[in-house]
């Protein structure tokens, strides 16, 4: 049971001069090398497409669903896993779910038709949204707490850093050797990670939390108003990321004139602002998460207009990509951000929530794409999605947000003193031995 008694002067010296061993920095790199897995294995269908597409005697719109298939599972299970967690180690939960993920790989690898291909992404989406629902609750409980922002940051980054490394390297593996070979790949990977978890990281139990203010007698509470605006500012935005951001590749081909070398390189120049977005957009909203996010949404929608109106010229599309990469790359640590402020007396409950919706975003986003692909081309679908960002942006901008940071604080969502604003005492992070 989690005690609310003030903490002492020791406590809180402890907190701020408490050091992240090396052991407990590797248990991190582990957990984000598991979100980056997990994120290529999902969106791994945007680079191979059109090979995938061939290979499955379907179009590139039907192969495009794939990745809705994936999303929607992903969807429910993020949000309801922390809730029949229990006690359980939640490093071997997440071990568990990576197994769960290699099984979806090899199932996609040795596809023939679309419905095994559907089958295969239902799996993988079982193992994608337990491990992304729990690994930015858990990366905090791995290091000192003067770290844990830097540590949501470093897991999270696996969403970012799939793009700079894994999807441009599954095109150039699935141009070189076939697309399923790409996806053994993933699946052998994703073995080996579900050893590390169980291995390299502490012992993770339930982690303890105190009732919010205005909980009733079962100790829940509603969450706040500013939970709802990020998530509808999250939707719109992720949907209308990933209705354009799926078919980008033959937007570059048709529109562009690339070929696909070049595509590949425009797509590693995405990945590599992506990461950027990422570190700075972490920084930035652990004090404003609202005007981070604003400015992504901003962002966003400028880098598809720029694509529609500029990309047949090879610098400006560069230029849109580069753009879209660095807005897009923040989404997720800003978004997530967002919610553990608006809420940071419920941090699984609102962690699993947030990457629920935005996975269901994600389907319905390449849904969304798709339909729009198949009935009016590629160019509306654009200008959709351009305005469907530019609508997050609003919502966000007069709709109820997080507070930024108060002066003195010492971490993102965290007052001065080691108190949470629920009265919450300061988790100690789990053991490295």
């Amino acid at each position: 049971m989690t005690s609310t008694a003030p903490p002492s002067a020791a406590d809180n010296d402890t907190a701020r001069t408490a050091r992240t061993t090396l052991r407990q920095w590797s248990a991190v790199a582990v957990l984000s090398l598991s979100t980056f897995t997990v994120v290529t294995s999902e969106m791994l269908p945007v680079g191979v497409l059109t090979p995938m597409a061939e290979g499955l005697g379907v179009s590139s719109g039907t192969a495009g669903f794939s990745l809705t298939a994936t999303g929607l599972v992903a969807a429910v299970t993020a949000p309801v896993v922390p809730r029949f967690l229990g006690a359980l180690d939640r490093r071997t939960v997440l071990a568990a779910a990576m197994l769960v993920l290699a099984a979806g790989n090899a199932l996609t690898a040795f596809a023939q038709g679309f419905a095994l291909l559907i089958a295969a992404r239902v799996v993988l989406g079982l193992g994608m949204g337990t491990v992304w629902g729990l690994a930015a609750a858990v990366a905090p409980r791995l290091v000192a707490p003067r770290n844990a922002a830097l540590a949501v940051s470093f897991a999270v980054s696996g969403v970012a850093a799939a793009s700079v490394a894994g999807v441009p390297l599954g095109t150039v593996i699935g141009d070189a050797f076939g697309w399923r070979a790409a996806f053994g790949a993933l699946s052998a990977a994703a073995v080996v990670l579900a050893a590390g978890l169980v291995a390299v990281p502490p012992r993770l139990p339930r982690p303890a939390s105190a009732p919010a203010a205005g909980a009733d007698a079962g100790g829940r509470s509603p969450l706040p108003p500013a939970v709802a605006t990020g998530l509808i500012v999250v939707t719109a935005l992720v949907t209308a990321h990933f209705a354009a951001y799926t078919y980008v590749r033959p937007v570059l081909e048709e529109h562009g004139g690339l070929a696909p070398s070049g595509v590949a390189f425009l797509l590693l120049v995405y990945g590599l602002f992506g990461l950027a977005g990422n570190f700075a957009a972490g920084a930035l909203a652990a004090r404003r998460p609202r005007a981070t996010v604003l400015v992504l949404a901003g962002g966003i929608g400028a880098a598809i207009v720029l694509l529609v109106l500029l990309g047949s010229v090879g610098v400006f599309a560069g230029a849109a990509i580069a753009l879209w990469g660095l807005a897009y790359g923040g989404v997720s640590v800003a978004g997530q951000i967002w919610m553990t402020r608006a809420a940071p007396h419920r941090v699984e409950q609102v962690t699993g929530l947030y990457v629920g919706v935005f996975t269901a975003a994600i389907a319905l986003g390449a849904f969304a794409g798709g339909t729009a692909v198949e009935a009016a081309g590629i160019m509306p679908l654009l200008w959709g999605a351009a305005a469907l960002a530019f609508a997050s942006l609003a919502v966000g901008l007069f709709g109820p947000g997080p507070a930024p940071l108060r002066e003195g604080s010492e971490e993102a969502g965290e007052p001065a003193g080691g108190r949470r604003r629920d009265g919450e005492r300061r988790e100690v992070p789990a053991s490295a031995e």
